[in-house]
């Protein structure tokens, strides 16, 4: 009568028990049948059938088992969590209180329209790392964009761990990545003095303004979107940036990093476009640069290129770059002026200079030749007409 190898065996003269394994442990249950063949038969069916359900993320402890102790031991303190996706919902509702807006937004889209259709029908513990390579495996993109998949699913499945759903999180230690061909150089075009002067002559006052001030600050659309009258230091002669305004946003936020909250000098260009923006949006209080043709804050950076950048290219004649290119263009006349990197970086909200450097260093200027000789010629005992020390 014995049929271990089956995972359904005789446990007494009035019972069958069926052995199977269920989110990482061994499980056995007693079924009130004489263990008859033609009910050890019917058992094996009925565990086929639970194990059909168990691969796909479907079974219920205690609808198949009540009153077993496993039910409630495979249970949480707020009712049964069954799959993957009611937890990755809860978690993604719970971070929106964490997270930036626009962060949120770049979470949801991860969780809904990648982790949940190939996972969510999953038990939160049957998440392995082989279903999640498998995942990894069909998606059609670069390490950068699985890097921020795995990282979404990683810290849900920490959380997990942390409240006791689950004994390890599959992700720890761990990161996908396939091998990828040596990535091209950041794509910098700025704009010319010819084609900056062609944009602002076909520009109404406000949008003159706005973009004149964007090419001679280096600020990014969100930030611009964002500073408000009360961040102009006339007396100081600078603009305080400290938070940034994007399309899935409501209001502004602080800005994704320390550096990034900086105050920036307000050249004489930049200067001249703010002081001539008073006369549009000052007493108004609120936005610095609002939009032209509703007259309240932009919505987002989107709304400004779709509005306020495209028809204004396209009148111009000058080719298409995005608004991003403005502040490239003020990164490169800095450079190629020989301002110094270092300051460069502090304006634009960089931490250090190195990605200066990287990014824009075919604008800097070529090295001096002498470079050296006035420390050499300073300190050095070696140089030139300088005697060795005795």
């Amino acid at each position: 009568m014995g049929r271990d190898r089956r995972g359904v065996t005789k446990a007494s003269e009035s019972s069958i028990q069926i052995t199977f394994q269920f989110r990482g442990q061994r499980c056995r249950e007693k079924i009130p049948l004489k263990p008859t063949a033609a009910n050890l038969n019917r058992a094996e069916q009925h565990r086929a059938a639970i194990l059909h359900s168990i691969a796909a993320g479907t079974f219920d402890y205690a609808a198949t088992f009540p009153g077993s102790p496993n039910a409630q031991k495979f249970a949480d303190s707020q009712g049964q969590i069954t799959t993957a996706e009611t937890y990755l919902t809860a978690w993604l509702a719970e971070q929106k209180k964490h997270l930036k807006a626009s962060t949120h937004e770049g979470y949801s889209k991860i969780v809904n329209n990648v982790l949940l259709p190939a996972l969510g029908n999953l038990l939160l513990s049957d998440i392995t790392r082989r279903k999640v390579r498998s995942l990894l495996d069909g998606i059609g993109s670069g390490n950068k964009r699985l890097a921020n998949i795995q990282s979404v699913l990683r810290a849900a499945l920490t959380a997990a761990v942390h409240d006791d759903l689950i004994e390890v999180n599959p992700m720890y230690g761990w990161t996908y990545a396939r091998k990828e061909a040596p990535k091209s150089r950041d794509k910098i075009d700025p704009f010319s003095p010819e084609e900056q002067a062609a944009i602002l002559a076909c520009c109404p006052p406000p949008l003159r303004n706005l973009w004149q001030f964007m090419f001679w600050t280096g600020l990014r659309t969100s930030e611009m979107v964002a500073l408000e009258w009360g961040d102009i230091d006339f007396l100081r002669g600078v603009a305080v940036v400290d938070k940034a305004l994007t399309s899935a946003a409501d209001e502004p936020e602080d800005t994704k990093t320390t550096s990034g909250r900086r105050e920036v000098k307000l050249l004489a260009p930049a200067l001249a476009a703010i002081t001539s923006q008073k006369s549009i949006t000052f007493l108004a209080g609120g936005p610095v640069f609002s939009n032209h043709i509703t007259g309240r804050r932009w919505d987002g950076d989107q709304q400004v290129r779709k509005s306020a950048w495209i028809p204004v290219l396209r009148k111009s004649g000058v080719r298409y770059r995005r608004p991003y290119q403005t502040r490239h263009t003020y990164a490169s006349m800095m450079l190629s002026a020989g301002e110094h990197p270092m300051w460069v970086a502090q304006q634009m909200g960089h931490a250090d200079w190195t990605m200066i450097a990287r990014i824009y260093g075919r604008w800097m200027p070529a090295a001096d030749t002498n470079a050296g000789s006035r420390a050499e010629s300073k300190f050095s005992t070696q140089g030139p007409g300088k005697r060795k020390a005795g």
